[in-house]
């Protein structure tokens, strides 16, 4: 997959609907002045919320236009009460909170909405076939930028456990059961720390700006990944044969 990711994405990216569907958003985003205009056209919002994974909120209307008005100027927007910080990055992508400039007559910022819905729907893609996998891609390019922010390393890791697919892959790499998530944010980010520095000898999330670690802690995650998918069926004896096997 690494060796022919440019040229699958491309390939994806230049299909006849794809190409339809991105040219009718850079003719027409320009003429959004509003959240409301925008959550009113439903095939702009669909690339929109498919350039930050958020393609499942496509029919809460309401939610989604709040999250757009509120901005994410004040803390109390709806965009920073949430966990999951790909709805801060959706909201300050169109510049539609107060305070704010609005983007979307910037073609240059609309490019790049149009270029992350290609990567968003390609991984989707991807993730038909091997679902692990379509989280790898998207920990390749959103882990390192991550690691390469200047604020703290305790905010980088909330980040980081804010946002779904980077959590997952986390959990599963360090061998953290899925009701982790249920105990106090500060303890998490505890055991976080202690997992990852027994498993790369380092518990701070910049050591993934390099692609040593990026790496160790991917393939890490894919072998865990389809060991527990093996196990899902599987007794202990046939999954060290099938391992060995493969």
């Amino acid at each position: 997959m690494q060796r022919t990711y440019n040229s699958q994405l491309e390939n994806f990216s230049t299909s006849q609907m794809r190409v339809r569907e991105n040219q009718y958003f850079l003719e027409n985003i320009g003429d959004i002045t509003s959240a409301a205009d925008l959550v009113g056209n439903r095939r702009l919002l669909s690339v929109a919320l498919g350039a930050f994974g958020l393609q499942d909120d496509i029919d809460s209307k309401f939610f989604i236009q709040k999250i757009l008005q509120d901005g994410t100027n004040s803390d109390d927007a709806l965009a920073n009460r949430l966990a999951d910080t790909r709805y801060q990055k959706f909201s300050e992508a169109f510049g539609f909170g107060p305070g704010e400039v609005r983007k979307t007559g910037l073609q240059t910022n609309m490019i790049e909405v149009v270029n992350r819905n290609n990567l968003e729907a390609f991984e989707a893609s991807v993730g038909e076939q091997d679902g692990s996998m379509r989280i790898a891609l998207f920990a390749q390019r959103e882990l390192q930028d991550l690691a390469s922010q200047s604020f703290s390393d305790d905010a980088k890791w909330f980040n980081l456990m804010g946002q779904p697919p980077l959590r997952q892959m986390f959990e599963v790499a360090l061998g953290l059961p899925s009701s982790f998530g249920q105990i106090n944010l500060d303890k998490q980010l505890e055991v976080f720390r202690e997992k990852l520095q027994a498993v790369t000898g380092d518990s701070e999330l910049t050591q993934f700006t390099g692609s040593e670690a990026l790496e160790q802690i991917t393939n890490r995650y894919l072998a865990r990944a389809q060991i527990n998918e093996l196990s899902a069926g599987s007794d202990s004896s046939s999954i060290a044969l099938m391992l060995l096997q493969t």
